[in-house]
């Protein structure tokens, strides 16, 4: 079904107006929102009805509705339950808008990587030069920021061109565990544990007891007990043994804001309630390298 360009218009503003409200839409409000004149839309709207893509809604209440079609002949996919994928415009969040769909339009250019976003909103407030931000989508935490080069209406689309690109895999935490880490033995002195840590180059391990996690201890730990003049403590006596952990289903994503909210470097992962191993920072970052 080839629609014309006013056609196009007006169905995207009666889908975007009609999730933000949650209801029908007057004729009124979708003139207002594209700037048309009100009796051109009500010309357009019997004839975007005789295609079946807009019903009436009678009532007081009532207006147009956007049927499933009018989503098919726009490309846009229909869903009951959505996630919104968030925007922000030079910083701030829109609100009322949700990315329908991201595509990339220049990956072999040796210098240059542009995209196009067709959004679910108003996309007015958008000008070239704007810098933009799309997600994190639901399931990879795909974040991408960019500088909007130009906008279709009749797409409702943005085209910018991309400065940056961030997302995280979808695996649950215990695939990305050292199932074996290393570990320094609780009655430890605090040079044989010093001699791990240089030895695996490593800023931290964890400390065991009769094959049990029981505390965690860092070159942090040994350099302010050297400060102090405390060379002959053990491991037990520095360590730390409010263990932060993580359940091994949690996602990757999550285990990074525990990262940032704790201010610490390794988390130890647990499966079934029991620890079971180590996830560090460097072992997130390890999986963010393009080979």
């Amino acid at each position: 079904m080839e629609l014309t360009p006013i056609q196009k218009e007006i169905l995207i503003a009666v889908i975007n107006l009609q999730r933000q409200k949650d209801g029908a839409v007057k004729g009124e409000e979708i003139a207002e929102l594209i700037d048309r004149n009100p009796g051109t839309v009500r010309n357009q709207m019997q004839s975007l009805k005789m295609l079946g893509l807009v019903e009436g809604v009678p009532g007081p209440k009532g207006g147009y509705r956007a049927t499933g079609d009018a989503y098919e002949a726009l490309n846009m996919t229909a869903m009951d339950h959505e996630a919104v994928v968030p925007l922000y415009l030079n910083g701030e969040i829109v609100e009322g808008t949700t990315a329908s769909e991201i595509s990339f339009t220049t990956v072999r250019h040796p210098k240059m990587c542009s995209g196009k976003i067709r959004v679910i909103g108003n996309i007015r407030d958008f000008q070239t030069g704007d810098q933009i931000q799309v997600g994190p989508t639901p399931v990879n935490r795909l974040i991408v920021r960019g500088d909007i080069v130009g906008r279709d209406d009749s797409e409702n689309a943005l085209l910018f061109s991309i400065t940056e690109m961030v997302s995280l895999p979808k695996k649950t935490v215990k695939q990305y565990i050292t199932h074996k880490p290393i570990t320094v033995n609780l009655n430890s002195s605090i040079q044989e544990a010093a001699k791990v840590l240089v030895h695996n180059n490593i800023h931290g391990a964890t400390v065991e007891d009769g094959g049990k996690i029981v505390g965690i201890v860092t070159f942090t730990d040994i350099g302010e007990a050297l400060a102090n003049g405390k060379i002959d403590l053990k491991v037990k006596d520095i360590m730390s043994e409010d263990l932060i952990t993580i359940d091994g289903e949690a996602s990757l994503i999550d285990a990074v804001k525990m990262f940032n909210e704790h201010e610490i470097g390794r988390l130890v992962v647990t499966i079934d309630g029991v620890p079971k191993g180590i996830l560090s920072r460097t072992d997130v970052l390890h999986e963010l390298i393009v080979y």
